[in-house]
């Protein structure tokens, strides 16, 4: 019996996914695929008579069924999931009913949106002396965030921050981030489609970037990125520097 295979898509980009990823979709007999967040040219690298599932017509149960039909079958089954499995992927309900029927499954990882905006932008998360810490997260919706993750909390540390799955609620983000420490001054991107053909960009400030958000009609598949590596203050790292490459060889 075969294994399922749950394949990070990476960011947008079909090129973007991993070479171990690919040469796995190239093979697969049947692929579940996670609806409008998975950039369906990647689905070009299927091979001919694979059968192919959009997973946002339907539910856990029937998405398990399919994966055990095909593992029963011999068949090798590749669940899609976008950017990388290990943020937001919600795989581990699936991989939990996997467990209870037997089935083997094996993760490969993928090029996350976040990495995917950074490199759009040729910006640093990390830059010396300003930030050295990247806080990912998200606003609570229909899932709650536990107590000592608000938003607001976080904000405290004034550190870099990558806020998923919330520009919908781009108000009470910018509320949230001010009440916790950040400056309305602080600079913010919004980041529409990281890394797809259509992707946009928007640069602002807390102060404004509500506003403009509104304007571009972003109002979902988009990251808010915060935090002082985004403005022009930076240090040079001791990467570079010959004293430090000698302390550091010694």
């Amino acid at each position: 019996m075969k294994k399922i295979y749950f394949i990070g898509a990476g960011p947008g980009d079909k090129e973007l996914i991993t070479l171990k990823g690919y040469k796995l979709l190239c093979q697969a007999d049947i692929v579940i695929y996670a609806g409008s967040l998975v950039n369906p040219e990647l689905l070009d690298y299927c091979k001919e008579g694979c059968e192919i599932y959009d997973s946002a017509v339907m539910d856990l149960m029937q998405i398990i069924e399919v994966m055990k039909n095909g593992v029963e079958n011999d068949k090798l089954v590749v669940r899609l999931q976008t950017g990388d499995i290990s943020l937001y992927g919600s795989i581990r309900e699936q991989s939990e009913e996997l467990k209870k029927l037997g089935i083997e499954y094996e993760s490969i990882a993928g090029v996350s949106s976040f990495l995917g905006a950074a490199a759009s932008m040729g910006i640093e998360y990390t830059v010396p002396e300003i930030s050295q810490s990247l806080i990912i997260t998200r606003l609570e919706g229909r899932t709650p965030v536990p107590k000592l993750e608000k938003l607001e909390l976080f904000a405290s540390h004034q550190t870099s921050m990558a806020i998923f799955l919330s520009v919908q609620n781009i108000d009470s983000v910018v509320d949230r981030l001010i009440e916790g420490g950040y400056s309305q001054d602080t600079p913010v991107a919004v980041v529409y489609k990281a890394t797809w053909k259509d992707e946009k960009i928007v640069i602002g400030e807390l102060s404004n970037i509500a506003e403009k958000v509104k304007s571009e009609g972003i109002r979902k598949t988009a990251l808010i990125l915060v935090g002082k590596f985004l403005g022009d203050e930076y240090n040079y790292s001791k990467l570079y520097d010959k004293m430090f490459k000698h302390e550091y060889r010694k």
